[in-house]
This record gives C-alpha cells, sequence and structure tokens, in this order.
C-alpha cells in the first residue's frame, strides 16, 4: 500500500504527548499535521453500525472516506461496518496488513444536551460501546468523536430512538471533511454544529 499524503515543510512541530497527558483537545490543524508527518501508515477505523441512527456516524464517516478516490486506508463503511462483535478481528487484520499503523478511530457518542453537534480530536485511545455499557478494547494513537445525541436521566435509552439523521449526516460531513482538509483554517479546538 501506499501512503496517501506529501510531506509538508516548514510546519511547527506540536508536541502532542503534552496533550495527551493533559487529556486536550487537539486543533483540526494539529490533526492533519499528525496524520501528514507521520511515518507510519495511517488508517481510519471509523466504528459504528448502520443498524441504529444514533451508531451510523463512522461507517458514514467510513464510505466518504473510501470513495475518495482511494486516497485513504478505511476499515468502518455503511457496506462493512466495524462495530461491538467484530472491533477485536477488524484490529488482527489491520495488524495483520499493516506494521504499526497509525489508527485514527472515529465514533459517534452521548453526552449532554448542551453538547449535541460538537466534535472533538484528542489523542490517545478510544472507548468505543461506553454508552451502552460495553467493555470494548481501546483502540486509537488519535481520535474523533462526534456527540450526536443527548442521555436523558429519565430514559436513558431514548437517545436510540430519537437521533434525527440529519444530524448525524451533517456531522458525518463535518468529519469527513476536517480529515480531507476541505474546510476553512483556524477552526476552535472544538467544532461546533450550526443549526
Amino acid at each position: 500500500m501506499y501512503r496517501f499524503w506529501k510531506r509538508k515543510k516548514n510546519v511547527k512541530e506540536i508536541n502532542l504527548d503534552i496533550a495527551a497527558e493533559k487529556n486536550m483537545d487537539i486543533t483540526a490543524a494539529e490533526f492533519r499535521y499528525l496524520i501528514h508527518s507521520t511515518e507510519r501508515d495511517v488508517v481510519f477505523l471509523c466504528i459504528g453500525s448502520d443498524r441504529f441512527i444514533v451508531d451510523c456516524l463512522g461507517p458514514l464517516v467510513g464510505t466518504m472516506l473510501q470513495e475518495n478516490k482511494g486516497l485513504y486506508h478505511v476499515y468502518g463503511t455503511l457496506k462493512n461496518p466495524v462495530h461491538a462483535l467484530n472491533l477485536k478481528s477488524t484490529l488482527k487484520e489491520i495488524n495483520k496488513q499493516f506494521q504499526n499503523p497509525f489508527l485514527v478511530a472515529i465514533d459517534a457518542c452521548v453526552s449532554e444536551r448542551n453538547h449535541v453537534g460538537e466534535i472533538f480530536i484528542k489523542k490517545g485511545p478510544l472507548f468505543p460501546g461506553r454508552a451502552m455499557n460495553k467493555k470494548l478494547d481501546e483502540v486509537g494513537d488519535c481520535h474523533i468523536k462526534a456527540i450526536v445525541n443527548y442521555i436523558d436521566k429519565y430514559e436513558s435509552n431514548h437517545f436510540l430512538a430519537s437521533t434525527r439523521l440529519h444530524t448525524v449526516m451533517d456531522m458525518a460531513k463535518k468529519v469527513y471533511e476536517l480529515i480531507t482538509d476541505n474546510h476553512k483554517e483556524g477552526q476552535k479546538r472544538v467544532i461546533k454544529q450550526k443549526d
């Protein structure tokens, strides 16, 4: 396989280890620098299922990336989703295919109502399945998570049926644009969806 980026010169070095220690978000520009400057193969692991709207952000982003002229190593699409049942086997497959890949995990998540529409980019692993109390392996050298709905303290599973496809689709497009650099530089550390 080939690398999909061109090496950028004269770009300021970013200490992402400090960001990881302090559990800080990184900016979109820092993220792009990170994936474009590594010598390792970059693999996008887009986690989720196409069976639930609340969980389809990962496969939507994966499909968009895969359709981008095959420039990205992508696991997790609408056709072949990566979810709780096949996550371990997919990670084994990735590690067979690539030697020490730089893994970018992408997943939807739920939070408080005032955070719906926010996208976070973080250095360090993602813990998939937490909203459903699943204990899955942590994945990723860095990760992107998008808050697609909120948890109602009175009806803890309401988000399974109340997530709007429009919200998830808009956020998937934003994540795709963030990765492919089709958006304006200088975005805030947290990208908030506009209604």
